[in-house]
């Protein structure tokens, strides 16, 4: 049986999960209760828009950290595939392993994709932004991965104004 995606909507819960990150170490998402979280999904490590996309994010993670903001990404990639691109790339955000598809599929971001004019299913990039009390502050539906991690800082500055 899979879990049914809820209609994830600004202002609601976001759904709980524990993922192991590129050590094999649980990582909730109540592991980081006060604080902002920007939950990315992806489609696979070391491809060019997800690798742009990870680049961009280590990139201004300091100043996401400074507005009390930690950058997780999920894929069905494996620990130790997230340890290889980490390393590879220097990457300084939390990557978390759903192997099963569970959380993607929970959060509503598994579906029908196109890619050079063939459909198939898989990750659809999106991003959702929650507030230090577990709910959805902002949602990103399907990402195009230039610019993105700026427009997320953008958004996160004007909700904590």
């Amino acid at each position: 049986m899979t879990e049914q995606a809820l209609e994830l909507k600004v202002g609601t819960e976001a759904p709980e999960f524990s993922l192991p990150d590129k050590d094999n170490k649980q990582v909730s998402l109540k592991d980081f209760e006060g604080k902002y979280v920007i939950l990315y999904f992806y489609p696979a490590d070391n491809t060019p828009a997800c690798t742009t996309e990870a680049i961009g994010f280590t990139g201004i993670l300091p100043a996401l950290q400074k507005l009390d903001a930690v950058v997780i990404g999920i894929s069905p990639d494996s620990p130790k595939s997230h340890a290889k691109f980490i390393e590879k790339k220097n990457l300084k955000v939390i990557l978390l392993s759903d192997v099963d598809n569970m959380v993607i599929k929970k959060y509503g971001k598994w579906g029908k994709k196109s890619f050079r004019g063939k459909e198939y299913i898989g990750v659809i990039r999106s991003t959702f932004l929650i507030d230090p009390k577990g709910k959805i502050a902002h949602i990103w539906p399907k990402v195009s991965v230039k610019g993105h991690p700026e427009e997320v800082e953008s958004v996160l500055k004007d909700l904590i104004k």
